[in-house]
């Protein structure tokens, strides 16, 4: 189990990226929704001891992360949402440095291990290609693999499937649910379809601010019968915006399709739809706006 409680994070400019932000998280996956610039990466670095917070705690355990960083990166596997490889070394060659600075220093001992990391993440083929030929997803697969070296406890992944194309998506997301079955894994994203199909347990962040958690099925739940739909003609989408609560606006055939939270009917067209995790996810990020703007306006 990771406990944090209260952490906090003010950077030089002012910016409060982290506003008491306190989470359990179990072993197995658990995802960390939230737009650009919502606090996610903050807290991952924090996590990751990669930057100090203002305050609060972090746990694994019995071990005190931020007091003990030495111990937390023995533990710790991550995979950052910028992941540098050296373009003209080889595969098996940079996970076999990767493992030295881990700690391998036994060479049987390490052969096996990179050869083990390797096969779990299907490069074994190619362990003699230069990372600077693999494709993204590829890339992705042995961040994951030197993220595995250490069998850590805990495993972070930011934003791991940006830019994918869907078949190598598909490949990256069933590794990470093989690997989450054992250890404690972060899955910190914007992509909502990313959280639905593999976390039991999640967490949406905005504006520095934890604004729920729990299990995405009951967050779906919650809104039963409260979506409607409708197709809208562009010229009327911001009246339509002024008079609902529009969680989601997308283009479907060159005509806007709006999603709408209301107790009952708004009627003039609207149809029900069964909700999803988007419909949360965007409900929470307009409420956090919108608490934002009342401060503002009282301020």
């Amino acid at each position: 189990m990771l406990k944090i409680r209260d952490l906090s994070k003010t950077y030089a400019n002012g910016v409060q990226a982290l506003k008491g932000i306190s989470l359990d998280i179990p072993t197995g996956m658990f995802g960390l929704l939230g737009p650009n610039g919502a606090g996610k990466s903050t807290l991952m670095r924090t996590i990751a001891t990669l930057q100090d917070a203002d305050s609060g705690s972090v746990h694994l355990g019995d071990l005190d992360v931020l007091a003990d960083k030495t111990e937390a990166r023995r533990r710790l596997g991550y995979l950052p949402q910028e992941f540098g490889v050296y373009p003209k070394v080889s595969a098996m060659a940079m996970l076999d440095h990767f493992a030295i600075l881990k700690g391998v220093v036994d060479g049987r001992q390490r052969k096996d291990l990179v050869k083990a990391l390797l096969q779990q993440v299907n490069l074994w083929p190619v362990r003699h290609r230069k990372l600077g030929t693999f494709s993204g997803g590829m890339r992705q697969r042995f961040g994951i693999a030197q993220a595995l070296i250490g069998q850590p406890q805990l495993i972070i992944v930011d934003e791991p499937t940006a830019g994918l194309d869907p078949q190598e998506r598909n490949r990256f997301l069933n590794l990470l649910a093989e690997v989450g079955e054992q250890v404690v894994v972060i899955l910190s994203t914007h992509i909502v379809e990313d959280v639905t199909d593999l976390c039991p347990r999640m967490a949406i962040i905005a504006q520095g601010e934890l604004r729920l958690t729990g299990e995405p099925r009951e967050a779906i739940a919650s809104l039963d019968g409260r979506v409607w739909k409708k197709s809208v003609d562009k010229a009327a989408l911001d009246e339509h915006l002024a008079a609902y609560t529009v969680l989601s606006t997308r283009l479907v055939g060159g005509q806007p399709v709006i999603h709408v939270l209301s107790d009952g009917n708004p009627g003039d067209g609207f149809a029900a739809v069964p909700p999803d995790l988007e419909d949360v996810y965007f409900g929470e990020l307009r409420r956090a706006a919108a608490g934002d703007a009342a401060v503002a306006k009282a301020a």
